[in-house]
């Protein structure tokens, strides 16, 4: 784990609320953080915790109720096109459902070739761009040569989630958002997903958001943990303090709920 440094992205009385009157749905109930920057942050919480809500919040994709969100200090603001695609440099996602992430009618190379695009590079040499996207490829184990003139569906799952991490490496943002990166894939593939995720941190000192129910994952990759129930951060700190010395029932519901191969499981 790496020391923690200024902060990246904060949080102040986050809230959503979803319909009106009797009908009112609190999905974030007034959350406030602070995630600093290189660290590995993990949102941990049941399906229907608010987590996934408060992730797209983050993301500007959709509207906050109450509250505000700063980025590196200064109040954001993504109230046009232009200055939401500025802000979209800086944040990008990997989603839990590889298969629905790309668009269907683009191919691979037009995938990779936007985020170029969108760093800066469209006047670079289709030479340079070649030896780019090569790059982005090779950093997760597919071969370029094999993915031109294809699809994302005609991947594997495993290939997809591969793809979209190649994605980030090509676009450098200052946050990676990854909302259950490893669900939907075959466990042989997850700890190689993990593995990628934490050396392109280390390679260009990205903060990394993780949104996951597994307590067990949060405590093995993060630096802090943020306990989520019923939209409120009921518990947060170091991955030490929260798992090794909850406080919260709930955390300890978690905790307790992380099949253990030496004792008798209760089913």
């Amino acid at each position: 784990m790496i020391d923690a440094k200024k902060t990246l992205l904060s949080g102040e009385n986050l809230t959503k609320e979803f319909g009106f009157g009797h009908r009112k749905t609190i999905a974030v109930d007034r959350v406030n953080f602070d995630f600093n920057e290189g660290e590995v942050i993990s949102i941990v919480g049941e399906s229907g915790s608010g987590k996934t809500t408060l992730a797209k919040m983050l993301l500007g994709l959709i509207k906050t109720t109450e509250g505000e969100i700063f980025f590196q200090g200064q109040k954001r603001n993504i109230s046009s096109r232009k200055k939401k695609l500025e802000y979209w440099k800086n944040i990008q996602a990997i989603f839990q459902d590889p298969f629905s992430s790309f668009n269907i009618f683009s191919k691979i190379d037009t995938v990779l070739l936007d985020c170029i695009h969108m760093r800066g590079g469209r006047r670079f040499p289709y030479s340079k761009k070649i030896e780019l996207m090569d790059e982005a490829c090779g950093f997760v184990n597919l071969k370029f040569s094999e993915l031109i003139k294809k699809y994302p569906f005609e991947l594997s799952g495993g290939q997809q989630q591969r793809l979209m991490i190649a994605r980030v490496f090509l676009l450098r943002p200052k946050i990676l958002l990854a909302d259950e990166p490893t669900s939907m894939i075959d466990a042989s593939s997850r700890a190689t997903i993990l593995d990628m995720l934490m050396q392109l941190r280390e390679e260009i000192g990205m903060t990394i958001i993780l949104i996951t129910h597994d307590i067990g994952l949060a405590y093995y990759v993060s630096d802090s943990v943020y306990i989520m129930e019923k939209g409120k951060f009921v518990e947060q700190g170091s991955a030490d303090e929260v798992i090794l010395h909850p406080k919260e029932k709930y955390t300890l519901n978690l905790i307790n709920d992380v099949p253990k191969i030496y004792q008798e499981w209760d089913l």
